[in-house]
């Protein structure tokens, strides 16, 4: 089995996540806390740095499954047959209850070569109820800097994988579109790495974090972390800064960050699990040929409630069938 994540590193991981006061992350922390009592897999997309283990680690702490090991698979790095003993496969079965982990990280999914995405497609649950030899029993997390649509396109990544990795899907921004958060996310890492380092906890002087709003961050919320340590390792700003390019001064400024009131930030995070919500009832569905019984029963909801959700997103049960 794959390595396991040290509980009190996905604690401080969570941490990471949370330090934002930018509404789209905000809305994706709403939706995590929806989605993460349920077994639904999830697929995060964003550019490499922006996070995604971060929130992977988030979606299994708020998980019921906490309580169990997390396990993460460095896709680039496996084949068809290591794959199979990451996720603990010994001849087309897994090696009993207690070998499984409770969520599996899929890092880099689409660095899989077919002959493991054929493996994979296998292990995952279909939505067919009847139990076979083989099926993965863990929480499966998949993490992607790439255009999948484009891959399955060109027959790089296969599309019945693709679904059934897909049960939500949350994009994660890059650095240059949420810099509110950089001010936040500086403070966040200069207590962390004073603390880790065992030395004295700086304050960033204006005229860094100046430079530190007018960089583009092309390594996102990572390559923040890593300058911030080596301002409090070496103790020297001017130093630790000099690698920065900023931007041109024709490109434009950073916008002026607006008030965010918890009404209306309270109705955004609604309306995106609202959305959130349909999205999952609609793939459930289909992945039961909209046979509505299965589809509650993968949903962990009642009949009834599956009838009356499908009200409420305006299907009629001829849609439904």
């Amino acid at each position: 089995m794959g390595p396991k994540t040290d509980p009190a590193a996905a604690q401080l991981a969570g941490n990471d996540f949370i330090a934002s006061i930018n509404p789209a992350l905000l809305t994706i922390e709403g939706i995590i806390r929806e989605i993460a009592p349920t077994n639904i897999p999830v697929l995060l997309v964003g550019d490499s740095g922006t996070g995604k283990e971060v929130l992977a680690n988030r979606i299994h702490e708020l998980s019921s499954r906490a309580h169990q090991p997390l396990a993460k698979i460095s896709c680039a790095a496996v084949n068809a047959e290591t794959l199979a003993a990451e996720l603990g496969l010994r001849n087309g079965r897994f090696g009993g209850e207690s070998h499984a982990p409770g969520t599996v990280i899929l890092d880099e999914v689409s660095d899989l070569d077919l002959a493991a995405q054929k493996l994979l497609l296998y292990a995952l649950p279909d939505g067919d109820l009847r139990p076979r030899p083989g099926i993965l029993d863990s929480r499966v997390i998949s993490t992607t800097s790439r255009k999948l649509d484009e891959e399955m396109r060109t027959g790089s990544f296969r599309s019945e994988l693709y679904y059934r990795i897909n049960g939500v899907c949350l994009r994660l921004p890059p650095l240059r579109e949420r810099k509110e958060d950089i001010p936040v996310l500086s403070e966040f890492f200069l207590t962390k790495h004073a603390t880790q380092l065992q030395r004295p906890r700086v304050a960033l002087s204006g005229q860094t974090l100046r430079k530190f709003m007018e960089h583009n961050w092309p390594g996102n919320i990572r390559e923040l972390e890593n300058v911030v340590k080596n301002i409090v390792a070496l103790g020297d700003e001017e130093l630790a800064v000099s690698s920065l390019v900023t931007v041109p001064i024709s490109a434009p400024r950073p916008m002026p960050v607006p008030e965010v009131r918890a009404r209306s930030l309270k109705v955004a995070a609604r309306a995106a699990s609202r959305e959130a919500e349909r999205e999952l009832i609609l793939k459930a569905l289909e992945r039961t040929r909209w046979n509505r019984k299965r589809a509650a029963q993968e949903l962990q909801i009642s009949y009834k409630s599956l009838l009356y959700k499908l009200k409420q997103i305006g299907m009629t049960d001829s849609e439904a069938i």
